[in-house]
């Protein structure tokens, strides 16, 4: 990992795992050991409606909102909140939509922020065991098989 803050949204509907993914992104790059800063906003409904969450790491973080036009990555699990978010991707930055994933691979819809994950994880230098570490402890017991199993899709499509 470079000097540089690193800057990805995550947006989606509630009650897609939006804050989740974003909560997963930070405790990795933390656990690298990088500065680390997280902010998010929640729509109208705390179900259904539009949730971004902005995840800021590197060396130096001073802000945890990523300014507009500055986002890396952009991470959008549905594809009605592509158009409402695209404007803070920077001009050199990556949309990473749903399309990249065939709901129909995943044994529980669910767990598509998780399949995102694996797919954005293939951008960065940091081993794949930390993420897996860091999804399993974010989720009971119960639903790590089947996360997992997401997460790997999500690497092989990323």
């Amino acid at each position: 990992m470079s000097d540089q803050v690193t800057n990805i949204v995550v947006a989606g509907l509630g009650g897609q795992g939006v804050l989740k993914a974003s909560d997963i992104i930070a405790e990795v790059a933390f656990a690298a050991g990088l500065d680390v800063k997280k902010a998010e906003v929640h729509g109208m409904s705390q179900r259904g409606g539009s949730v971004t969450s902005d995840v800021r790491f590197g060396q130096g973080v001073l802000s945890p909102m990523v300014p507009a036009g500055q986002a890396d990555y952009l991470v959008v699990l549905d594809e009605t909140q592509v158009e409402n978010n695209k404007a803070v991707l920077k001009p050199e930055g990556e949309l990473l939509t749903i399309a990249l994933i065939n709901p129909s691979n995943l044994k529980n819809k669910r767990t598509i922020n998780v399949a995102m994950l694996g797919a954005l994880s293939k951008r960065f230098d940091i081993d794949e065991k930390l993420w897996t570490d860091t999804i399993k402890a974010n989720l009971p017991q119960r639903l790590h098989e089947v996360n997992m199993e997401a997460f790997a899709l999500g690497r092989q499509v990323g």
